[in-house]
């Protein structure tokens, strides 16, 4: 094949997938796209159903924990890049087992950089993208914004297990002459998210009527990208950034958590032709997280100025665009809603 093979990694879940759509159709003539993905309950494969006939994309299903299959993946389709992001990725679940996170984000990670490390020569163009999180800076006061220097804090189990694996990608780089690049970007938000987080199982609890569940004051901050502009800026430092960089991507958008809960119950009930303040009145505020950071914010100045990249969705054409998919997804919704998720949330987000 002329086209070079991309690895990506995750690529069913939420982000993955409107990564591995944009590649797929952007790149028909550069790129061959091979999306290894586990399905997990957060991966689903209708997320990709416009795209899994096309001839520059393929699905493996699997784990990046099993050796035996990710260097056979190297080798059979000669993979020139891997943009990682499959991970573990939610904050409550980590708390609940945080054992499975490091297996899946630093184990993972590491059998993956073993398989690039072997098959990969050090004077090649090969990339090895490593998809993370601002998680892994810890918690802001009420100024300032996360640089590429911030140091780390992680402060939960999933940060940490991100934080380790960031710290692995790094050190392959340096001990082994590994091309990296690793992004760190704020709070994603959009369609095919699965409704453990929060602006899709507000969504959900809304359109059902169900209690809406708020950690402690609600007034946590957090810096919200939509989904695509994300997907764009990991595409441009692909392009264009720098080997063994960190690149930070963030909205420019902070807002409150119950801030983000008001508008979501005033733009569905608007939208659901109910009275102004019906579902305001579903909030309750429950227990508060255990370490819940209090703000995140990024600075993004480096991947401005070097790259060129800007987020080009404002918030309010973001979220009315994610609210109506969710509102005509209900199919989606219902089917991966219907098993694991219910048992795993029951107790806490039904009442």
């Amino acid at each position: 094949m002329n086209k070079k093979s991309i690895l990506v990694t995750g690529g069913a879940g939420f982000i993955g997938s409107h990564l591995v759509r944009h590649f797929v159709k952007k790149y028909q003539d550069k790129y061959y796209i091979i999306n290894l993905d586990k399905l997990t309950y957060a991966g689903n494969l209708e997320n990709l159903k416009d795209i899994e006939n096309y001839d520059n994309y393929k699905f493996i299903k699997g784990d990046i924990k099993d050796i035996e299959l990710v260097n056979t993946i190297f080798e059979k389709y000669n993979i020139h890049s891997v943009i990682h992001l499959a991970a573990e990725s939610h904050v409550d679940r980590s708390i609940e087992n945080p054992l499975e996170f490091v297996t899946t984000n630093i184990i993972g990670t590491l059998t993956l950089l073993n398989a690039a490390k072997k098959h990969w020569k050090n004077d090649d163009d090969n990339v090895f993208y490593h998809v993370s999180t601002d998680e892994v800076y810890g918690s802001l006061g009420e100024t300032g914004k996360f640089l590429e220097t911030t140091s780390y804090d992680p402060r939960s189990p999933y940060s940490a297990s991100k934080a380790s694996s960031d710290h692995f990608v790094r050190a392959y780089s340096h001990t082994f002459g590994l091309n990296t690049m690793i992004s760190n970007c704020s709070n994603n938000y959009g369609p095919y998210q699965f409704p453990e987080k929060l602006i899709p199982l507000i969504i959900n609890n809304i359109v059902n009527n169900k209690t809406l569940p708020v950690y402690g004051d609600g007034k946590n901050i957090r810096d919200w990208l939509y989904v695509e502009d994300h997907v764009k800026a990991i595409d441009q430092i692909l392009h264009k950034g720098k080997y063994n960089e960190t690149y930070n991507i963030g909205g420019d958008n902070e807002w409150m958590n119950i801030e983000i809960v008001h508008k979501l119950c005033d733009t569905v009930d608007e939208k659901l032709g109910r009275s102004p303040g019906t579902s305001r009145k579903l909030i309750t505020f429950v227990k508060d997280r255990p370490g819940h950071d209090r703000r995140y914010a990024i600075d993004s100045a480096k991947l401005k100025s070097e790259i060129g990249w800007l987020p080009e969705t404002d918030f309010a054409t973001g979220l009315e665009k994610t609210v109506d998919w969710y509102l005509n997804s209900q199919d989606w919704l219902e089917n991966v809603t219907s098993g694991e998720y219910l048992n795993y949330y029951k107790k806490q987000y039904e009442q």
